[in-house]
């Protein structure tokens, strides 16, 4: 079974015995047991990444004021992180079962310190922000499709014996919610107290991720069967039973999923991921927007406390979330799914009466809902996808996820022919549709073993 430790043959150890001669005394067995485990190295990139990608959010409202942008053109910059991300989720994960996932992961923490070194210059023009924005989708598409699937390979033996088959997913999922929230924290901070804000959030950024350029290279490569990826895997050998493998053939080979097309795979996941991204968006993204009025002067303090309150909820919700979770039913979904509808009546009904406070607890809503969608996400995808297909399948799942947040871009584009009440209200009434779609395959084309 793939991650198991090896098994010490008896007839070694007899033979170890009479080595020894008279005093009967075996030799000592190595233990496969890692000295260090790894994985909190990569944690600690994926949390880089993740700050880069989600410190933009809080500052939306400083860029209305200080270089007069319009609401639609901010949430065009809200938004056209999703088309940096989406290809790279899809491309990512697949790219790094054919080469390795540290070749792949150090190119997401390029990225990173690239976006983050033209979002400070940003203050040239709105182009800079946009191809900014844009790698920053780049960098956490690739540390959620390559990383987390890293992230599983690493949290197994004979990297972490001891960690049990959900750890991954939920470390995985922790870096991304706990850098999201520390990048919306500090830029809102700085942009809302301290000096030069467009410019010194970003540079905080790129002192934490430069490190981990380094140290990213002494991580052990998993991708066993890759293409210039042996047994000897430098720093680090992939260890027992690694269950991925590289493809041989054109690069494009590895763009075909086939569990992407596994039913559990389109009637429950794929039906609910959209809306983690979209319940994010709406709650820290559109709506500090819609309440400008009653939260100035102090806009931007409110829009990072509403993210922080997201990712905050989303984060302390992850431990429980595996216990909502069930092997027999898409219940962890459903129950996600639910959470986000409730959230997003709460958000309508804020704007409605233009509640800032309201709007604080509609994100803490919001949060634990995608906070349990997205680890019961993953851990269905793990299920479903085989050796060759987790990376892939992984970027599938976050690339439909991130897909949701665009939501705000449509409302505020729909919202000049259609009232944005009425468009909230259709945005509610499609959550609870997405509900009932789950619930109706809950415990349908559940995969064997």
């Amino acid at each position: 079974m793939s991650g198991m430790l090896t098994p010490v043959d008896g007839n070694d150890l007899a033979a170890g015995e009479g080595a020894d001669g008279a005093s009967g005394a075996a030799h000592p067995v190595p233990s496969s047991r890692p000295t260090r485990r790894p994985w909190p190295l990569l944690w600690g990139a994926m949390f880089a990444c993740s700050w880069g990608g989600n410190q933009f959010s809080p500052l939306l409202l400083l860029y209305v004021h200080e270089q007069h942008f319009s609401e639609v053109a901010v949430t065009v910059l809200l938004g056209v992180y999703v088309l940096g991300l989406i290809p790279a989720l899809l491309l990512a994960g697949s790219l790094s079962d054919r080469h390795g996932r540290r070749p792949v992961v150090i190119v997401g923490v390029i990225a990173a310190l690239i976006g983050s070194g033209l979002l400070a210059l940003g203050g040239l023009g709105f182009g800079w922000l946009m191809a900014g924005r844009l790698l920053s989708g780049v960098t956490v598409g690739v540390a959620m499709s390559a990383g987390i699937s890293w992230m599983k390979e690493l949290s197994q033996a004979p990297h972490d014996p001891g960690a049990d088959a959900a750890s991954g997913a939920r470390r995985g999922s922790l870096a991304f919610t706990l850098g999201s929230a520390a990048g919306a924290l500090v830029a809102g901070v700085l942009a809302q107290w301290g000096p030069i804000p467009t410019v010194l959030p970003f540079v905080i950024h790129l002192v934490v991720a430069v490190p981990f350029l380094v140290l990213v290279t002494r991580l052990p490569e998993t991708a066993v069967g890759a293409i210039g990826v042996g047994g000897a895997l430098g720093s680090g050998s992939a260890g027992v039973g690694s269950d991925v493998r590289g493809v041989g053939g054109p690069w494009w080979a590895q763009l075909r999923i086939p569990a992407a097309s596994h039913k559990r795979f389109v009637r429950v996941v794929a039906v609910a991921a959209p809306w983690i991204f979209a319940a994010a968006a709406m709650g820290y993204g559109y709506l500090p927007t819609r309440l400008a009025d009653q939260t100035a002067p102090f806009g931007i303090a409110y829009a990072t406390a509403a993210t922080v309150i997201a990712l905050g909820a989303s984060s302390l919700i992850q431990p429980v979330a595996r216990r909502v979770h069930s092997l027999e039913s898409a219940r962890g979904l459903g129950v996600g799914t639910l959470g986000i509808a409730v959230g997003l009546v709460l958000v309508t009904i804020a704007i409605v009466i233009g509640s800032p406070v309201l709007g604080l607890v509609a994100n803490a809503v919001l949060g634990c809902g995608f906070g349990i969608s997205l680890v019961s996400g993953l851990l269905e995808v793990q299920r479903i996808a085989g050796a060759r297909d987790l990376a892939g399948l992984t970027g599938v799942f976050y690339a439909l996820a991130y897909a949701g947040f665009l939501l705000p871009t449509a409302i505020s584009a729909l919202a000049l022919v259609i009232p944005a009440i009425d468009l909230l209200v259709a945005v509610v009434a499609l959550a609870a549709l997405a509900i009932v779609v789950v619930r109706l395959s809950s415990r349908r084309h559940l995969p064997e073993g």
